[in-house]
């Protein structure tokens, strides 16, 4: 096959080799048939021919009729997997992951297959040696990334998760992803950037560069609506870009392969976003969280940046919405509220069309929010500040998932809930929401200075465009007790002087 990074053919990996020899040789029969198999109707067998090089024939037979040996890979992925049992408190020194991976198969073939693991021999001295070596390689990259924290200089230090490393233990992304995620962000980062940062993923390496792709996606990429700046079209983080705005602009695309291929961009990218905002929100940066916000929902419903709401609904073509906007009905909710005689004389489509528009409206969130704070009157400089919200909707139980016919998979619905400043970028507290008919949400945060403070509770949705909502609350912060004792003991030191 041929290999669009290195430019070259590469022959194809013995594991691949024996499945496609599985799939081939399998006798057409009713399970066969499901899977796809194709063989002539009838027959109890089937052949698989390799074509390959001569002198390879041998090498390829030695491994189609006889046992394949199955080696551990844990090695490559081993700083994740220690991530993880760290933020599980399985791992909290040293010894304890040294302790864990003499529990894996990873150390079992060590003493089986040691040259394939590169050890120099199998005594327990020297898988004592390469484990420790392992693992403190594996702690150090994750410490470097700000993953986990590792505190002591003896032979056994403490470690323990860090904010990053918990991000990435959950949404189970890798822990050079998060690290990108955490320097490359920052609190002026717009749209543009940050899909630039989440198509640089690591997870999007494994994205095939065909022959002949480098071409096709450099004329594709003329026709998007941010402009690729680089030009190494043979990177597969520029085609997971491509491939992202692609399906924004809902353009066809112009092979299987390719469709496959951004099947599998658009399944990575929800879990990417999300760990996104939860990296901006310890940081409190308002704009750019909302701006991945906003990425978010363009990724389920397959719209552009600022692109109309109703683009969301189905047959709605560019010149509908048109027509729709001369008659300033620019949201779903305005469709709701139309006439029917209005509505039929706008929209101008079928019965038919109409019957599976209206479904869809009707899912639309409509959700009714109020907010307040607790106890406003004692709120205090440095105190804990919380917000309540009300959420209620009209819930319909049989609707499960969010309609988003362009998106490879179900969607469940999902809402971010926070507290923030607009004009001083600042996010003060946030939640991750699963609404149905009633929720009551508590926000809490520390008070700022005494003062009165102008703030917004956000409620905006991961899937749906145009159903976000925003209302304002204010805050009077009062000084501190600590700071009401000072002056009270200044006043009283300075009427015992002049009294002396």
């Amino acid at each position: 096959y041929y290999d669009g990074r290195e430019h070259t053919y590469q022959d194809y990996p013995v594991t691949d080799i024996l499945q496609m020899t599985d799939f081939a040789s399998k006798s057409y029969d009713s399970s066969s048939a499901a899977s796809g198999v194709t063989a002539h109707r009838g027959s109890s067998s089937s052949k698989c021919v390799i074509l390959c090089h001569g002198p390879k024939k041998d090498y390829y037979k030695k491994f189609l009729f006889e046992p394949l040996p199955v080696e551990s890979h844990l090695d490559y992925a081993l700083a994740d997997h220690l991530n993880s049992e760290i933020v599980a408190t399985t791992i909290e020194n040293v010894q304890n992951a040294i302790k864990v991976l003499t529990w894996t198969f990873f150390y079992r073939r060590l003493r089986l297959n040691p040259n394939f693991y590169n050890l120099a021999g199998v005594t327990d001295e020297h898988l004592r040696d390469h484990l420790s070596q392992l693992v403190e390689n594996a702690l150090q990259e994750l410490s470097e990334s700000q993953c986990i924290a590792i505190e002591g200089n003896d032979n056994n230090p403490d470690v323990s998760a860090l904010n990053l490393g918990m991000i990435a233990s959950y949404y189970n992304i890798r822990h050079t992803t998060i690290d990108l995620f955490g320097k490359s962000i920052t609190e002026n980062s717009k749209i543009a950037g940050l899909l630039e940062i989440l198509t640089s993923a690591e997870e999007f390496e494994q994205l095939p560069i065909r022959n002949g792709e480098p071409s096709l996606l450099s004329r594709m990429a003329a026709h998007l609506p941010i402009k690729i700046n680089s030009t190494k079209f043979n990177d597969p983080h520029i085609k997971a870009n491509i491939l992202l705005q692609s399906h924004f602009c809902r353009n066809r695309l112009p092979s299987l392969e390719l469709v496959k291929d951004q099947e599998m961009v658009l399944e990575l990218t929800p879990k990417f976003l999300r760990a996104m905002v939860d990296v901006i929100s310890s940081h409190g940066w308002l704009r750019p969280a909302l701006a991945v916000m906003d990425l978010s929902q363009m990724v389920v419903q397959a719209v552009k940046y600022r692109e109309s709401p109703l683009k969301q609904l189905p047959f709605f073509t560019d010149e509908i919405i048109d027509r729709c906007k001369r008659a300033k009905v620019e949201k779903i909710y305005d469709i709701l509220e139309m006439e029917d005689d209005d509505r039929t004389n706008i929209l101008r489509l079928s019965d038919a069309q109409l019957a599976e528009v209206a479904p869809v409206c009707n899912q639309y969130p409509d959700v009714e929010i109020k907010a307040q704070v607790q106890d406003a009157e004692d709120v205090t400089a440095s105190s804990a500040v919380t917000v309540v919200v009300d959420l209620d909707r009209e819930f319909d139980e049989d609707v499960q998932f969010v309609h988003a016919p362009f998106y490879p998979k179900p969607v469940v619905e999902g809402w971010w809930l926070f507290v923030g400043d607009f004009q001083r970028n600042l996010l003060l507290a946030i939640k991750r929401v699963t609404l149905q008919s009633h929720a009551q949400v508590q926000l809490s945060f520390n008070a700022p200075a005494e003062g009165k403070y102008d703030y917004n509770v956000y409620f905006v949705c991961d899937s749906f465009v145009g159903c976000d909502q925003e209302i304002p609350i204010q805050l009077t912060v009062l000084p501190s007790n600590s700071d009401d004792e000072y002056e009270d003991d200044d006043d009283a030191n300075g009427q015992q002087m002049a009294d002396d």
